[in-house]
C-alpha cells in the first residue's frame, strides 16, 4: 500500500466526496489520525477522535459532510456522507491494486482427472486429489490439500494449509485462512455395555455457499451422512468448531472461539459473540443475537438478544452477571445474620 501515491483529489473521486484544502497533497498510506505522519489519510469517524484533527501530522483526513471545523485545519479534508463505508470502499480499492499470482507451482501435486480453470494459482506442495473442479480466477496458496470430488467455485481465495476432505463443495467469492479444516469426521462414538466407543462412520459433506469467510484454524466437520451447510454470506471468525450437521443461515456472524455442538441450525442474519456455545440439536431463529461466553442450552425464537450461561434475556442477563460481584459480600452478610440468630 505504501508503494501507491494518489492526490487527495484522484481518493475523493473514487470515493465520490469532496475536497478543501491543497487537493494535489499526495496520499502514499493510510494512518490513524491521533498518530498521523505526512502523506498518510485519515479517517475521523467517532466523533471522541474529533481533538484530534486540528492537531494530527496526517496530510489529509476524510471527515462526515456535516462537520464544521472550529478553527484552521493543519490538513486537507475529503468529504463524505459515510465516512466508515469511505474506509472500506478505499481498502478495497487499495485490495485490487495489489499483484495477483498466478500459474501452477511445479511442487504442486494434481491428478490426471482434475479440472482447473482459467486464471487459476496453485502454489507450492498443494495436493489435489481425483476429480477436483477448481473455478476461474482461483487461488489456492501452498501446502493446501484438496480431497478426492471436491469442488471449488470462482474467484476464491485459500490461504496456505487449507485442508478440505473429500467430496466437500465450495461455491463461489469464498475466503478460507490458514488452518482451516473442512469435512473432517464429525464427533460420533456410540459406547457398548463396556464403555468401549464404537466409531460411528461420517459418510457425508461439507457445502459452504457463495460469499463466505471462515478465519484461521476453524473446523467444520461433516455430517454423518448428508451435509453440514454453511449458506451465503456467512463470516466465521478464527479459531471456531462447528460441528457435524450443523446448518448456518445466510449472513449470520461468528465471532473467535465459539463451539457449535452437532445438529445446531441457526437462523439469518443472527450474531454470535466470542467464545458462545451452543448445545447439540437447538435451533436459533433469524436474528438472534447472544453475547460473549453465551451458553445455549435450549431453542431461541426469532430476533431474541440472549446472554450469560445458561442463556438468559440480555436484560435479565447483564444484570445477573452485573450482580456476581455482590455475591460474597451478600454471603458474608448472611452468615453474620445466622451467627446473630443463633445467639
Amino acid at each position: 500500500m505504501t508503494s501507491l501515491k494518489f492526490t487527495v483529489k484522484q481518493i475523493a473521486n473514487i470515493l465520490g466526496g469532496t475536497t478543501e484544502g491543497n487537493p494535489n497533497t499526495i496520499i502514499h498510506k493510510i494512518t490513524k489520525i491521533d498518530a498521523g505522519e505526512e502523506g498518510g489519510l485519515a479517517f475521523l469517524i467517532d466523533k471522541k477522535f474529533e481533538p484530534y484533527i486540528y492537531t494530527t501530522a496526517a496530510s489529509a483526513v476524510i471527515v462526515k459532510d456535516s462537520f464544521v471545523a472550529e478553527k484552521e485545519l493543519p490538513c486537507a479534508i475529503i468529504r463524505l456522507e459515510n465516512p466508515q463505508m469511505g474506509l472500506i470502499k478505499l481498502l478495497q480499492f487499495y485490495e485490487t491494486l495489489r499483484p495477483q499470482k498466478l500459474g501452477v507451482a511445479k511442487s504442486a501435486h494434481i491428478a490426471k482427472t482434475a479440472k482447473i480453470g482459467n486464471g487459476v494459482y496453485i502454489g507450492e506442495g498443494v495436493v489435489v486429489g481425483e476429480n477436483v473442479e477448481i473455478g476461474d480466477n482461483s487461488k489456492i496458496h501452498p501446502l493446501c490439500y484438496l480431497g478426492d470430488n471436491v469442488i471449488i467455485g470462482e474467484e476464491n481465495i485459500l490461504y496456505a494449509g487449507v485442508k478440505i476432505y473429500e467430496n466437500c463443495v465450495i461455491g463461489s467469492n469464498c475466503i478460507l485462512h490458514s488452518g482451516a479444516v473442512i469435512g473432517a469426521d464429525g464427533f460420533g462414538f456410540m459406547p457398548d455395555e463396556n464403555y468401549v466407543y464404537e466409531k460411528i462412520p461420517q459418510l457425508g459433506n461439507v457445502i459452504i455457499e457463495d460469499d463466505v469467510e471462515i478465519g484461521a484454524n476453524t473446523c467444520i466437520d461433516c455430517s454423518t451422512f448428508s451435509s453440514t451447510i454453511i449458506r451465503k454470506g456467512v463470516k466465521i471468525d478464527n479459531l471456531t468448531q462447528i460441528a457435524h450437521n450443523c446448518e448456518i443461515g445466510e449472513n449470520t456472524v461468528i465471532a473467535a472461539c465459539c463451539g457449535i455442538a452437532g445438529s445446531v441450525k441457526i437462523g439469518k442474519n443472527c450474531i454470535l459473540a466470542g467464545q458462545v456455545g451452543i448445545k447439540d440439536h437447538t435451533v436459533l431463529g433469524d436474528r438472534v443475537i447472544a453475547g460473549s461466553q453465551t451458553g445455549i442450552h435450549r431453542n431461541v425464537k426469532k430476533g431474541d438478544k440472549v446472554i450469560g450461561s445458561p442463556a438468559l434475556s440480555m436484560e435479565k442477563g447483564l444484570k445477573a452477571l452485573g450482580s456476581i460481584q455482590f455475591i460474597p459480600d451478600l454471603l458474608h452478610r448472611v452468615n453474620e445474620l445466622e451467627k446473630k440468630q443463633e445467639k
